[in-house]
């Protein structure tokens, strides 16, 4: 198509988006706090303030998905909870987001709604899981995602409210409501938020989404059901087997303090460690057949923590694996300059949640 017809083909959808009514209840409030304490009496939010959604907002935030107002972005597979454009963008808004946040957190719902991500499992589960969310490729810097410093913490808008916005939807549209569906016994501070991008340019590695089989240029979410994070420490060795064996430490301490059974884990790393690992001639293929091979317990390493009742229940001599391949270790390059840090993000319950990598539809990199 022609650039003027795409141009063309463009303002007409915006014209149809801007002429198609919304479908969501509205109150009429004094100001933005009243609008607040409805929504904390409603119990719409997540116990944070909100940005009201009002019909301008929501409409702009359609406009910079290319959005109608009843497109559905994805079913959630066990309930058939169809979840449309609409109630993303309400979200989106509520979250404190910027419209162009929008492309990103649709290809989050779409990803989570997969089958094989396993969102209903997750939300209703007693274990506590939280959405962990990375994003890669040229959105990251036009938004202004954070990759470095306090990378998992306070600080950047983008991060915290794409990840707001998801946990959002999973309240308000799917029911995940804390002692409703969402069983979860104690859950974690990620279920506000969980998000972060990669440092793609700071970095000598192929970003996680190369790894994920995205193509080179296009930008992308990979989402995984996790724990919480466990920050490991090593600033005493330049070796890459010692610095990496702290890391499998850790796994190994999961998988006999909450879960034993394989699946995706994250592990990110920042500078210090990741260039005395890349000095030393280790690539991110070497790093994760590291961890394969060393994150690894037998079933009667239970008795170490006090769960000899069930070790005893079957073949104590049986190796568990945290990974069932090296490539289920989502490998990400993230944090500040200083300091030789890095974290694990476990997996909610092994297999029965996978991490899936999905495209951002991104409608400015289509732009002529």
């Amino acid at each position: 198509m022609a650039s003027e017809e795409k141009s063309a083909s463009r303002a007409a959808r915006q014209r149809t988006v801007a002429g198609t009514a919304l479908a969501s209840a509205t109150w009429e409030v004094a100001d933005a706090f009243e609008a607040n304490e409805l929504y904390q009496r409603e119990g719409l939010t997540d116990g944070l303030p909100i940005v009201p959604p009002t019909d301008a907002l929501v409409r702009r935030f359609l406009d910079a998905a290319g959005l109608a107002p009843g497109d559905v972005v994805a079913t959630e597979p066990v309930r058939r909870r169809r979840i449309t454009a609409e109630k993303v963008a309400i979200a989106a808004v509520m979250a404190g987001g910027l419209p162009e946040y929008m492309p990103v957190v649709t290809a989050l719902v779409r990803a989570v709604a997969r089958p094989e991500f396993g969102l209903h499992g997750c939300t209703a589960s007693t274990g506590g899981s939280a959405p962990f969310v990375v994003v890669n490729g040229p959105i990251r810097a036009r938004i202004g995602m954070h990759a470095t410093h306090n990378a998992l913490g306070n600080g950047s808008r983008a991060n915290a409210s794409i990840g707001r916005a998801l946990r959002l939807v999973v309240l308000n549209v799917l029911g995940g409501v804390p002692g409703q569906l969402d069983r979860s016994t104690f859950g974690h501070p990620g279920k506000f938020t969980f998000c972060v991008a990669e440092d793609e340019e700071g970095s000598s590695w192929s970003p996680l989404s190369a790894d994920r089989g995205v193509p080179a240029g296009a930008s992308s979410v990979t989402v995984l059901a996790a724990e919480s994070p466990h920050q490991i420490m090593n600033e005493w060795t330049t070796n890459p087997r010692e610095i990496l064996e702290t890391y499998a430490a850790a796994i190994r301490a999961n998988m006999l303090t909450y879960s034993i059974w394989a699946g995706h884990y994250a592990l990110l790393m920042a500078p210090q460690q990741r260039e005395l690992i890349a000095a030393a001639g280790w690539s991110k293929s070497d790093v994760r057949e590291f961890i394969h091979e060393r994150a690894r317990v037998t079933r009667g390493d239970w008795r170490s923590v006090g769960k000899a009742a069930v070790a005893q229940r079957k073949d104590e001599s049986r190796v568990h694996t945290a990974l069932r391949s090296p490539d289920d270790l989502l490998l990400v390059a993230a944090g500040g300059p200083a300091g030789g840090f890095g974290v694990i993000v476990p997996p909610w319950y092994g297999a029965k949640s996978l991490a899936v990598t999905e495209i951002v539809q991104d409608q400015e990199r289509s732009t002529p």
